[in-house]
């Protein structure tokens, strides 16, 4: 054997090791994609090293955001009507356009809006079915949660009445139920999916924001966001069996919600507090609460739980967190409103 053939095996036994196959490894990590509701676009953040890949437009006042169960879309609820708020006088505002309300369909490959579907009247949060078959919209207009059919992209109705305002839609990990928030009402309702059916609503704390599930499934917590606390619910009886106190009622606002994969921490925005609590689920306790940056509203964790990420709208910026040491590591800046953050592999 020569020398020439003695180097030339050994390599080809190492491309064979790798497959032999020029084809280039497949990008690893994830992406944090946060839609920005006064500019209309959205920021998309590489984990690689947390940092802006690019602004997409998407439409108008983008908010609520939810992955296909494949990973491969991104459904954002857009609105047409002018940004309100609890201390907004309604008759000051422009009047709403409507054919800029649905839910626009992100193809993340394409990196584009491919389809915008029917919504119901000012769309702001929904629930993905967990085929992939349906979205499960709140409805503020109609008082209710309306059923989309991703394949049609229209409504199907009926719309299932629940409180005054409904807001926040979560699914059950079995996908046969869904709870909706109503902020007028302080109420939860649950819906039977299949049968289409309302089974049962109660009474939670002033302004609930949304729903978590812990992966028992017996029990869920619910964000009151004139309450200043987080209520526990027993999804058994369907009731508030308790409540977590975070602060001052008008100065801690829980406004959105992350659990760790195992269920055990939550994380909780608090709006106008600036802040994030970390509750131990297992005693309902606060463990710690720090400072993230103005009106953190949406918030999401990293696949591995190490990272979380919180969008702060009057800033316009998203704070990045190291969750060993619930320390903000950076902050990376957004457009216009930050709101909703989903977070997908690449």
């Amino acid at each position: 054997m020569s020398f020439r053939t003695y180097l030339f095996i050994p390599a080809c036994l190492v491309i064979f090791a790798a497959g032999c196959s020029q084809k280039p490894a497949e990008p690893s990590g994830y992406r944090a994609y946060v839609t920005n509701e006064t500019s209309g676009d959205m920021t998309v953040i590489d984990s690689s090293n947390m940092e802006v890949v690019e602004n997409v437009h998407l439409g108008k006042r983008p908010r609520g955001i939810h992955a296909s169960p494949d990973g491969k879309l991104l459904y954002i609820a857009l609105s047409g009507s002018p940004i309100g708020g609890p201390n907004v006088d309604e008759s000051t505002l422009p009047p709403p356009d409507k054919s800029a309300d649905g839910i626009g369909v992100f193809d993340i490959a394409q990196n584009k809006i491919v389809r915008t579907i029917e919504g119901g009247s000012d769309p702001e949060n929904f629930a993905v079915s967990k085929d992939g078959k349906w979205i499960y919209v709140s409805n503020e207009d109609d008082d209710g949660v309306s059923f989309i059919d991703l394949t049609s992209g229209k409504l199907v109705p009926p719309t299932i009445k629940t409180g005054e305002e409904p807001e926040g839609v979560t699914l059950t990990a079995d996908g046969k139920l869904i709870y909706s928030t109503a902020e007028a009402d302080g109420t939860v309702s649950v819906i039977d999916v299949e049968g289409r059916k309302l089974i049962k609503t109660f009474k939670v704390g002033r302004r609930p924001r949304n729903v978590v599930f812990l992966p028992d499934g017996l029990h869920a917590y619910v964000n009151a966001e004139n309450d200043g606390n987080i209520g526990i619910i027993d999804t058994t009886k369907n009731e508030m069996t308790g409540t977590i106190e975070l602060g001052t009622p008008g100065q801690v606002k829980p406004m959105g919600m992350a659990l760790s994969a195992d269920g055990g921490k939550l994380y909780v925005s608090t709006g106008k507090g600036k802040s994030v609590f970390v509750i131990d689920t297992a005693t309902n306790k606060i463990v710690t609460s720090f400072e993230v940056g103005q009106r953190p509203w949406g918030v999401a964790l990293s696949p591995d739980g190490k990272t979380l990420f919180t969008a702060n709208g009057p800033s316009n910026d998203v704070s990045i967190v190291d969750t060993a040491t619930n320390t903000v590591t950076k902050k990376v800046k957004a457009t216009g409103g930050p709101w909703g953050i989903q977070i997908v592999n690449k």
